[in-house]
């Protein structure tokens, strides 16, 4: 049986609410993260790291060929292979760079989605923790005890 938020008492709602709290991911956290999306963070914040690694390494693959570059340019004025070197770079720094804004641009676009997915995951891991704690109260208390508890002396 698969529970939803209809179908839970109060008390389970409070409990819900209260874990969903703590373990939701922000679509507002998520866009401020992707400002610097060309580090990949906002996909290490929705748990999305082999592609968050990838975009680290096409960001780390861009620096690098943009320092080669600039370094090359100096060395344009005093020898004759610091053009080559100025092309070596540029290619390399124009292919992962443009690359890497092509991908963030569209993760603009799947960030509200893969948020959603994470959410909507969180709760219905939840939904199930509650099920099952459903499910091992009703096997301790058994059938033969009714729906109300006995009264219990004072003493």
């Amino acid at each position: 049986m698969k529970l939803s938020r209809s179908d839970l008492t109060v008390n389970e709602l409070l409990i819900l609410n209260g874990a969903l709290r703590d373990h939701e991911k922000s679509l507002a956290l998520g866009y401020l993260m992707l400002i610097g999306g060309h580090l990949g963070v906002h996909r290490f914040y929705v748990k999305k790291i082999t592609t968050g690694i990838i975009q680290l390494i096409l960001f780390i693959l861009a620096l690098i060929s943009y320092v080669v570059l600039l370094i090359s340019l100096e060395l344009v004025e005093t020898t004759e292979s610091g053009f080559a070197w100025m092309l070596g770079s540029l290619v390399p720094l124009l292919l992962f760079g443009s690359a890497l804004t092509v991908w963030v641009i569209v993760d603009l676009f799947l960030l509200p989605g893969m948020i959603r997915n994470w959410n909507a995951k969180v709760e219905e891991d939840i939904l199930r923790e509650i099920y099952q704690h459903r499910l091992n109260t009703q096997t301790t208390e058994g059938p033969e005890s009714g729906s109300t508890p006995a009264p219990q002396s004072p003493l």
